[in-house]
């Protein structure tokens, strides 16, 4: 197709240029242009027919004697050197830039394939999700068919899929162990090893297309450095587990020591002033009786809730879940935490039109206890407190609202971890830091979730959401 159009040029241009009348100087010039044009498009075996073509029609058309080929006169000599020329030169000059915009294409397109396999690589920093997902990144970056790598730290190879027998494990530690590039083009085929510096990784082989040897290296060194960096990163997330878990461990240490001792340390005194030969009265025995027995159920109390937390946290908790009126389970937690409230005012916003909810009362109702309690514990004692209760879609939302210190955005996203109590708090107010951390386990079990709002000065409000009774009010279960 390519000589049908330069040829067909070479003739158009004759007849033209034959019912004009130009001169052969400007004939000859034209036949140049399209000897060049033809060079630089298709290359030299093309532009040199074109030439010849293009000089014995210059010769038979425009050179005297007309109609006759000779090439006796020294003018046909210098047209046919001059087409050939241009030619040779136009078709190297021509080859050689197509060349080099195929190499520059080709350039960038793998550097856009490497920018997109770094972003992949740097998505994770899982050491094992990361090594079963690069080969399946490569081949995906530069459109391959099959790719594998093997770690000889690991003593194990990572496939995209198990049929592709060409990238045997034995080629694939002799690359490793050689640290050599190995490249066949006729089974498109490559092979490189994986090395930060001098240091082998691993390696790495490819099946279905040929890359240069720069950007092979550069996906070797790339996914050397994203393994390396991964492990590196996981290696200091253990390590900072190990010490949030040191940390989690003498938090627990201190609190349950602190709150052990207290009633420990109240019931020794009593027995001991009891046991003492020294007399005491009625009056003393039965105060000194009294505070055994309270700090005795105080002391219960905290191996009840170290017991139900670690049962809450394993999912051994059975919930009764039945439909409920709110105001009930309110009525409830006031009275069991009649003692911490004392004669604190507690204001209820219920809506009679309220849903009932669907839920385990007696946990529920621990869930308010364990939120007055702390409402108690840090607000002011002649501030009132607030239960609120409204629907919230299929939910209703109950809430409980203080007037205390507040709680600062850094602390509201902990202080519903395990043994975590407030800065400012901590050895001010006693208690375990178990108290939330229950509350949320016991709503989440619920299908709920629990939050706090909060703002320094102003106070807070503690709210959960519980699943609302679908049924109408009063309908019988089955």
């Amino acid at each position: 197709m390519h000589y049908v159009v330069a040829l067909g040029t070479v003739a158009a241009v004759t007849v033209v240029c034959r019912r004009l009348p130009l001169n052969p100087t400007t004939v000859a010039l034209t036949f140049l242009l399209i000897v060049l044009l033809v060079a630089s498009r298709w290359g030299l075996t093309l532009a040199t027919t074109t030439a010849i073509v293009a000089t014995l029609a210059f010769n038979y058309f425009f050179l005297p004697p007309l109609g006759t080929l000779t090439i006796a006169d020294s003018r046909n000599w210098v047209a046919l050197f001059a087409f050939l020329i241009t030619a040779v030169v136009a078709s190297r000059l021509a080859e050689r830039a197509r060349r080099e915009a195929l190499n520059a294409t080709r350039r960038r397109k793998e550097v856009e394939r490497l920018y997109f396999l770094s972003q992949q690589l740097l998505a994770t920093d899982n050491v094992m999700e990361l090594l079963n997902s690069i080969p399946h990144y490569v081949c995906e970056a530069f459109g391959l068919r099959a790719a594998a790598m093997y770690l000889p730290s690991r003593k194990e190879v990572y496939r995209t899929g198990l049929d592709h027998p060409e990238l045997t494990e034995e080629t694939l530690q002799g690359v490793s162990g050689r640290g050599e590039l190995v490249v066949d083009e006729a089974r498109l085929l490559c092979f490189v090893p994986l090395r930060i510096g001098v240091k082998p990784v691993g390696s790495l082989g490819l099946e279905g297309a040929v890359l240069s040897r720069e950007t092979l290296e550069a996906v070797g060194s790339l996914i050397a450095i994203s393994i390396e960096r991964a492990g590196a990163v996981e290696t200091l997330t253990r390590n900072e587990a190990a010490r949030e878990g040191e940390k989690l461990r003498s938090a627990l240490l201190d609190s349950v020591t602190h709150e052990l001792r207290t009633p420990l340390t109240a019931i020794k005194l009593s027995v001991t002033t009891l046991l003492s030969p020294d007399p005491v009265s009625a009056e003393g025995r039965q105060e000194l009786l009294t505070v055994i027995n309270e700090e005795t159920d105080r002391l219960n109390r905290l191996v009840g809730e170290a017991a139900e937390m670690a049962q809450l946290d394993a999912h051994q908790v059975e919930l009764r879940c039945q439909p409920h009126n709110v105001r009930d389970i309110v009525n409830t937690a006031l009275e069991a935490a009649k003692q911490s409230l004392g004669s604190r005012e507690v204001k209820l916003q219920i809506p009679e039109a309220l849903p009932q909810v669907r839920v385990d009362d007696e946990r529920i109702a621990e869930v308010l206890v364990q939120l007055l309690e702390n409402a108690a514990k840090y607000s002011p004692a002649d501030t009132p407190i607030t239960i609120a209760a409204e629907p919230a879609g299929a939910m209703v939302r109950i809430s409980v609202a203080d007037h205390g210190p507040g709680i600062d955005d850094l602390e509201q996203s902990l202080i519903f971890d395990k043994f975590y109590r407030g800065r400012d708090q901590r050895y001010r107010v006693q208690g375990t830091g178990m108290g939330l951390a229950i509350a949320k386990a016991i709503v989440e079990a619920h299908h709920g979730n629990i939050d706090v709002t909060s703002q320094l000065g102003s106070g807070s409000v503690f709210h959960f959401t519980v699943p609302a009774e679908s049924r109408p009010a009063g309908a019988s279960e089955n």
